[in-house]
């Protein structure tokens, strides 16, 4: 029986990374997790490690390892964290904090699979970006490197395309997850109260929605797609709308 292909997750204890495992594990990929806490009810198919992603050479170290025993396919660079503070009480650290997890260890585990990719001739690379990148009130961190994200991803397309490796963009917007339920506290900041009026479709999106979005871009068959950014917010970017 053939190997099944192997995708690599970060962010994968809840939220979006915690529906991501589910879906691909039901597309018959392998799928391993990483974050800094360990999920309840993993399936077959799933496997996950605890793991920091900002201590660098430990999750360097890890990702090889784990490489070394069988090329991952895939990766989807999902972690990440926001600060929600406006321009007056950002500080360096926030900014640095949201820098180290938000990018720099996106590079770090696209460094650690690249060899593995190329030795099997193809690879999918999907980082997470957020509708935030266009801006959103008191996330300066948060969205300058969410902003980074698709820049640098568009660059790696470019480095990356001979040896066909596509790599990708997400930007999810409102969604239903741990994350944006403490950054956005739904019912109590009036911003969000608007935000979510205003969502064409007239709901929050799922976290299986965003994971349905990702599952696309690391099929076989979208390797003519690469350096996109696809927006999946309810139509919030169809129209002008400032929040």
């Amino acid at each position: 029986m053939a190997e099944r292909k192997r995708v690599l997750v970060t962010g994968a204890s809840k939220g979006i990374g915690r529906a991501l495992l589910d879906r691909l594990s039901a597309d018959g990929y392998s799928v391993v997790g990483l974050a800094r806490s360990r999920p309840d009810g993993l399936s077959e198919g799933q496997t996950f490690h605890a793991c920091d992603l900002t201590d660098f050479e430990t999750t360097r170290s890890l990702i090889q390892r784990l490489a070394a025993e069988q090329p991952f396919y895939g990766l989807v660079n999902n972690a990440a964290m926001a600060p929600i503070k406006s321009i007056d009480d950002t500080t360096i650290d926030d900014m640095q904090a949201a820098v180290q997890l938000n990018l720099n260890a996106s590079l770090i585990c696209t460094q650690a699979v690249l060899p593995g990719m190329r030795k099997l001739g193809a690879g999918r690379i999907v980082n997470l970006s957020s509708r935030a990148a266009l801006g959103k009130i008191n996330r300066g961190a948060y969205s300058a490197t969410k902003a980074g994200i698709v820049g640098i991803s568009r660059t790696w397309a470019l480095e990356l395309a001979r040896d066909q490796i596509t790599v990708n963009v997400v930007a999810p917007g409102p969604t239903a997850t741990e994350l944006f339920n403490m950054a956005s506290r739904p019912g109590e900041d009036p911003r969000t109260t608007a935000l979510l009026a205003s969502i064409p479709v007239g709901r929050i999106g799922k976290p299986e929605e965003i994971a349905h979005a990702i599952a696309f871009l690391l099929d076989p068959r979208a390797g003519y797609m690469t350096g996109q950014t696809l927006y999946v917010d309810g139509g919030l970017t169809v129209g002008n709308v400032y929040l």
